[in-house]
């Protein structure tokens, strides 16, 4: 049977000295770690180091639609004047 990814990195607490039943500590005694990982756990994907085409129209789209709205601003409240 594989040990259940979860507790597999928790210290036994049959065979961790100085634990109190329930989980507890005496005191003075330090409590046990979880054991740590490092690293990544997959290679990270290789990036490209130029802006997409699909994000610089989206800027031209989206900075044209707030020059279009403020001139339709601008001519509405002019012409209430």
């Amino acid at each position: 049977m594989q040990p259940d990814p979860i507790t597999a990195m928790d210290p036994d607490p049959l065979t961790t000295p100085d634990l109190e039943p329930g989980g507890g500590v005496p005191p003075d005694s330090t409590p046990p770690e979880t054991a740590q990982t490092s690293g990544l756990s997959a290679p990270e994907p290789s990036t490209s180091h130029h802006f997409p085409g699909t994000g610089v129209g989206a800027m031209i789209a989206t900075m044209l639609l707030v020059v279009v709205c403020t001139a339709v601003a601008v001519g509405i409240i002019v012409s209430m004047i």
